[in-house]
């Protein structure tokens, strides 16, 4: 099987019980959570069974060892994740708003997250690697996008493949750097993974059906738009499938669609079809909507089967 590599942030997030504004008074607060998309990601990549792991870094606290016992305990593999010794692992503070919108008072950049690099355990992992899995949210710091490019051409050059989830505000499009290691990761990636509209940072056309025919022109074999309650969409050379999403009890949909991403790119690395791939996507992000907490929700495919099973349908 191949194995399936990230690099990028690992933090725990702490979560506002109630919804509301801010965080400008002192209000009931749950967790720490394990957390960060490249996490998230490969977490349910290695519940599904798929051989893989994550470059990192935590710090020497209660923190790291939550996220990295998490990690390995559900059959990541955890070798490059660096311990810093004095920085202190990444965080997320995050608190819904009455409308469904988030906010955030994040300390990445200036943690442990910013010892990711090119160490000699990453370059291990890298090269028994056969796919790698980009994260935009990941590209904010000179290292991680170093040792991004790194990986991508060492896989590449022995016929690898690689995958890209933008990921990404738009206001992190001026943050230095970040447009050229965006361009770079696009240009390299066999598999793009868009959220909606976030296709048309890409691309000179506006309309969608443009946008995709844009990007398959320039040599990506697929792209897939992930579309939250509306399903997810499928485009490759042979035209496109369309999968509805199933309907569920939102609790808390952080993490939901790296859930699904890491679901699609594990079946379509083994050679599913594409509509059996998107169900068990679709699925897998379904079944994470509906727990508290980031890394809560990702599921086994077992689980995945009886959700699909009780939806009276089949993958």
């Amino acid at each position: 099987m191949k194995k399936i590599i990230t690099i990028g942030e690992i933090v725990v997030e702490i979560m506002a019980v109630e919804p509301g504004h801010g965080f400008t008074t002192a209000i009931p607060l749950v967790g720490p959570f394990a957390s960060g998309a490249p996490a998230i990601f490969i977490d349910q990549v290695a519940k599904l069974g798929q051989p893989c792991g994550i470059v990192s870094a935590v710090g020497n606290d209660d923190f790291g060892v939550l996220n990295v016992e998490r990690l390995a305990r559900d059959g990541a593999d955890v070798s490059a994740i660096g311990v810093h010794p004095t920085a202190a692992t990444g965080s997320a503070f995050v608190r819904y708003r009455p409308d469904g919108n988030r906010d955030f008072i994040y300390n990445i950049r200036h943690s442990a997250c910013s010892a990711i690099g090119l160490t000699p355990e990453a370059e291990k992992l890298i090269d028994g690697a056969n796919h790698l899995h980009i994260m935009g949210s990941a590209l904010f710091f000179d290292g991680i996008v170093s040792a991004i490019f790194e990986a991508t051409s060492r896989i590449k050059a022995k016929g690898g493949t690689v995958s890209f989830d933008p990921n990404i505000r738009k206001e992190m499009l001026e943050l230095p750097g970040m447009r050229a290691a965006l361009s770079h990761a696009l240009e390299n990636t066999d598999l793009f993974m868009p959220s909606g509209a976030e296709i048309f940072l890409f691309t000179e056309a506006m309309e969608e059906k443009l946008a995709v025919a844009e990007l398959l022109a320039r040599g990506i074999k697929v792209v897939v738009i992930k579309r939250g309650a509306d399903g997810a969409s499928y485009f490759d050379a042979a035209g496109e499938v369309f999968v509805p999403a199933f309907e569920v009890d939102e609790i808390d949909p952080t993490g939901a669609g790296d859930s699904f991403g890491a679901a699609f790119v594990t079946c379509w690395l083994r050679g599913m079809e594409s509509r059996k791939a998107l169900t068990i996507a679709n699925a897998t992000g379904a079944r994470a909507v509906g727990v508290k907490g980031p890394m809560e929700g990702t599921s086994t495919m077992a689980e995945i089967e009886t959700f699909l099973h009780n939806q009276g349908g089949a993958a």
